[in-house]
């Protein structure tokens, strides 16, 4: 459709199409704010006239690559989509990790969300101080698995963005944003 002299319409759809799936991908997973930044930069270069028609479309066909490569991310992980949003939250910015470090993070985030939705995450779970206390209870008793490079500045950061996270994810209905995705 570039090609053939309606530029101005196609990219316009490619604008939709990558709205839909940043939106769905930062949903998912907190930590690809950065992507719609850049998709968002990307849109005022253009409104105001740093780009033409051409370099927009350009840019915008890069940045669906890096939606497939970040899409393609959880599969290369070893990972579900869920779990490598925790894994993602515990990681980014974090201390350098070795690969055995990487790995142990990686079991951390598995743990933490096997141990939630097997015992934590209940119907309405989000209504009272007492369920929600014992939500945050087992983040942080399981986030303590992480390695030592993890301070307890560092931890502490942690244990509230992934509680926060999982707050803001998982409903009291049983239900997760996952479930959409899926």
């Amino acid at each position: 459709m570039f090609g053939s002299g309606r530029q101005r319409t196609a990219a316009q759809k490619l604008r939709a199409m990558l709205t839909a799936r940043i939106t769905n991908l930062t949903r998912l997973n907190p930590t690809r704010v950065d992507l719609y930044e850049r998709f968002q930069r990307l849109l005022e270069q253009y409104i105001a006239g740093s780009l033409n028609v051409q370099q927009y479309f350009d840019e915008l066909v890069k940045l669906s690559h890096s939606l497939s490569e970040e899409e393609a991310c959880a599969v290369s992980a070893g990972l579900s989509e869920e779990q490598l949003a925790i894994f993602d939250l515990l990681t980014r910015p974090a201390p350098h990790l070795t690969a055995d470090e990487e790995q142990q993070v990686k079991r951390v985030a598995e743990e933490v969300l096997a141990v939630l939705k097997r015992e934590k995450l209940v119907l309405d779970w989000r209504k009272e101080q007492r369920t929600r206390a014992a939500v945050r209870v087992s983040v942080e008793e399981t986030l303590d698995r992480l390695p030592e490079k993890y301070t307890r500045q560092i931890y502490a950061q942690k244990c509230d963005v992934v509680y926060q996270h999982v707050f803001e994810s998982y409903f009291d209905d049983g239900r997760s944003v996952y479930d959409r995705a899926a």
